[in-house]
């Protein structure tokens, strides 16, 4: 697919032709020139959507080194290739991949024989409400997202970077699903360590078209000749994937330790799932041939012809565990500093626990995991304990038995 129509579709997703963060970015930028400039950096996940788009708003501002650990070996390839193929890049720079989790102990030997780094980001997360349809997915996704994070904490303890961005997510606030609750648990837990290293986190919106995100779905469905499938009655703020890098690398560079980032999107910003399937589909010239079953829209693809000006669409209401119906970046009481930033808002002095009641509550989790027959409906009991705000929403049925 060419460049430019990937470039429109994303702008009829988000509905901007320049960059949110752009008079955000241009103001600050003697700064960012200063804290970037011949530094090193090390980014875990950086493979990923957001993670790479982070390194793609940071390579700007000419650091010397970055180091990038990712389990997926693919997704480095073509970061490389993508970096060398776009930057002009000074002699000296040095970019150093690694397929490895940031668990491995190999990851310890990086950080102590290459270390410590001016700047280090962790992207590394399950980030799907589909990863909690069981209790061995949750395990998973409180492994990857709380207690391998501690781990990493206490080598950043030791190994202090200047600068320390831990990536979370809207659904922390008000956790509907596990997932969100997982990132509202990863935010109490780098507060906890805010007074030993200086570190900032982000809440952001959907980002179009990263990885396994229903748009980039959409896509993967006409590239097959398959019909698209939406939510009809779900709404999402969405930024673009290099909105999304830049945010974050704002929240890392710009931030005082302990700030919860955000971006400044109107209620009337937020699009329902089908609308952005509408406007995908017009902005490459299809008109949506709405079904009302899965059924009705495989058969309706089977049939297309080369030429077919239509498309079909399958438009459903969500029935499905842990979906919240809207999005938010913040909860009533939390202390909001709009005035920093353009576009960008921030919560400051967000709720923490001490560090040895994070300790206290990691230790318990790891003793419930080590239960036989763990059932889903304990673990969320446990966290709903931990979380007041957390409100499950179960309804028995997953992601996964949807198109």
């Amino acid at each position: 697919m060419h460049f430019e129509l990937y470039k429109f579709i994303d702008e009829a997703v988000t509905r901007r032709s320049v960059s949110l963060f752009l008079e955000d970015l241009d103001q600050n930028t003697p700064e960012l020139n200063s804290k970037l400039n011949g530094k090193s950096m090390l980014v875990i996940g950086g493979a990923g959507s957001i993670g790479s788009s982070f390194i793609r708003a940071a390579l700007r501002f000419s650091p010397r080194k970055v180091y990038v650990i990712d389990i997926d070996e693919n997704g480095l390839t073509e970061l490389v290739r993508d970096i060398r193929s776009s930057f002009e890049l000074p002699a000296d720079f040095e970019i150093n991949t690694y397929p490895i989790d940031f668990s491995n102990p190999i990851f310890e030997k990086i950080l102590i024989n290459e270390g410590p780094f001016d700047v280090v980001a962790n992207f590394a997360a399950h980030k799907h409400v589909r990863s909690e349809k069981d209790p061995y997915s949750i395990e998973a996704m409180l492994q990857n997202n709380v207690l391998k994070a501690k781990a990493l904490l206490d080598l950043l303890v030791q190994y202090k970077p200047a600068h320390f961005f831990c990536v979370s997510t809207d659904k922390a606030a008000n956790p509907v699903n596990v997932m969100g609750a997982s990132k509202k648990m990863m935010e109490y837990l780098i507060l906890s360590y805010a007074d030993s290293i200086k570190i900032t986190t982000a809440r952001f919106a959907n980002v179009a078209f990263s990885n396994g995100s229903l748009p980039y779905g959409f896509t993967q469905r006409m590239i097959k000749k398959q019909p698209l499938a939406s939510p009809q009655d779900v709404k999402r703020y969405f930024v673009s994937p290099q909105e999304a890098g830049e945010l974050c690398l704002l929240a890392c560079m710009m931030g005082e330790t302990g700030d919860i980032f955000f971006p400044k999107l109107a209620e009337e910003q937020m699009k329902p799932f089908s609308d952005i399937a509408i406007a995908y589909l017009q902005a490459l010239g299809f008109t949506p041939d709405i079904c009302s079953t899965e059924a009705e829209a495989r058969q309706k693809a089977k049939a297309l012809l080369h030429d077919s000006t239509t498309y079909p669409l399958y438009l459903f209401d969500s029935d499905t565990s842990g979906e919240k119906s809207y999005e938010e970046f913040y909860i009533p009481g939390e202390q909001l500093n709009l005035q920093a930033f353009r576009q960008l808002g921030v919560i400051k002095d967000a709720e923490r626990y001490p560090r040895e009641e994070m300790l206290r509550i990691i230790t318990a989790i790891e003793g419930l995991f080590k239960q036989k027959g763990i059932r889903k409906e304990q673990i969320i009991s446990e966290l709903k304990s931990i979380i007041p705000t957390f409100d499950h929403i179960e309804t028995g049925k997953g992601l996964d038995q949807r198109m």
